[in-house]
């Protein structure tokens, strides 16, 4: 039996995903500031804001969200000290029943140019490097 637990945020959830962010994305830019996303995340889509446990402690998060056409997947986080324990996975298992329930036919997700245990990750559950130019701009 796997003793993590993955459930929707709850409010009570917040410090210790701001911790949980600042360590796994100590280098994601301002814009992103874990306080902010979860402010905002909670307001669109909530029920796609998903939380692990493990013994009652925050281990792991993902969001994700789906527009209609496509799924995405972003701040998938294991805690640095539970890593290769089957976090990320779980989660990821969890995000896609979610996702598949609600019609969405291609979940797409970005990593980062460099980080190359993301995507041997992602590699390992199925997921395939796509030709494709990533483009973004702040609003």
């Amino acid at each position: 039996m796997n003793p993590l637990s993955v459930r929707m945020y709850r409010a009570a959830d917040h410090d210790a995903i701001v911790r949980l962010w600042d360590r796994v994305f100590a280098d994601d830019p301002p814009w992103n500031a874990p306080a902010d996303l979860i402010r905002i995340k909670r307001g669109v889509q909530p029920e796609l804001f998903f939380v692990c446990e493990l013994d009652g402690a925050v281990v792991g998060t993902a969001v994700a969200g789906f527009d209609g056409v496509r799924g995405w997947v972003h701040k998938v986080a294991a805690d640095p000290d539970q890593r290769r324990s089957g976090i990320a996975s779980h989660l990821m298992a969890v995000v896609e029943d979610g996702l598949r329930s609600a019609g969405c036919p291609k979940l797409n997700l970005q990593v980062r140019a460099g980080n190359d245990a993301a995507v041997a990750f992602y590699k390992a559950a199925g997921y395939a490097i796509e030709d494709r130019v990533s483009m973004g701009k702040r609003l």
